[in-house]
């Protein structure tokens, strides 16, 4: 089985980032300051800041991704450093007034340990009054119980390089360490499942979270339920969250 992650064209084919630019960049603006994006895949987001004069470093595990945004950085003209590294254990040597996890890229963290080794890095790395920022989505328990093995569908997406692309998936979740083994079945107009990948999530319920960060010496200081920064509620379908340092 392939890894979505091998895929940077098809990858950003499927997931578009049209909420996710503005809502980052305005962070990063307001924040004035260096930049840094964890799992930043192939600088969709990390290339528009740097355009707006910021210092950015993108960091990322998949030489896939990072190839891609280099050269997405270098058709724009826009200078970023990417790095390869683990967001569990790096050291950058400096302090960043943004770090941002986007587009559920921390759910990637299946165990409690690897997920609070990730916050505290970030806050190691994040200035007295840097700002931390991710988004993840809101645990919909109706999905999660879906039948183990069942293939239903997740999306039909008309994209410029594929064509109109559609993506089932079947759902494997163990409630016992809200981790969902799920596999995505993306099909195109050609050939039925061209590509299937893994999409291995744990889920962060809204109570949890603040706990979570707390344990690594961060705090919430804004929970938005998308990124337009609406109200997060019973309906929310994410989980937009800003933190800063402890006190």
């Amino acid at each position: 089985m392939s890894d979505f992650y091998d895929y940077p064209d098809l990858y950003d084919a499927l997931l578009p980032v049209s909420a996710h630019v503005p809502f980052y960049v305005d962070v990063a603006q307001q924040q004035a300051g260096a930049v840094l994006e964890l799992a930043c895949g192939t600088g969709v987001l990390t290339v528009p800041i740097a355009k707006r004069g910021l210092p950015t470093v993108g960091l990322d595990q998949s030489h896939a991704m990072l190839d891609a945004a280099k050269q997405r950085a270098s058709a724009e003209g826009t200078p970023v450093t990417f790095l390869h590294g683990d967001m569990r254990d790096f050291e950058l040597g400096r302090e960043f007034a943004l770090i941002f996890v986007a587009r559920n890229s921390l759910l990637h963290m299946l165990s409690t340990v690897d997920l609070l080794a990730v916050l505290k890095a970030v806050r190691q790395h994040l200035a007295p009054n840097g700002v931390f920022a991710f988004d993840v989505f809101n645990p919909d328990v109706r999905l999660l119980a879906k039948p183990a093995g069942q293939r239903f569908p997740v999306m039909e997406a008309n994209t410029s390089s594929f064509g109109v692309l559609s993506v089932e998936t079947t759902n494997g979740y163990d409630a016992a360490t809200q981790v969902n083994r799920a596999t995505w079945y993306i099909s195109s107009p050609e050939r039925r499942d061209a590509w299937v990948v893994p999409m291995v999530l744990r889920s962060i319920f809204p109570q949890e979270l603040p706990l979570l960060l707390s344990a690594a010496g961060l705090e919430l200081i804004n929970r938005f339920g998308d990124l337009a920064r609406g109200p997060f509620g019973p309906g929310s379908r994410m989980q937009v969250c800003l933190c800063r340092r402890q006190a």
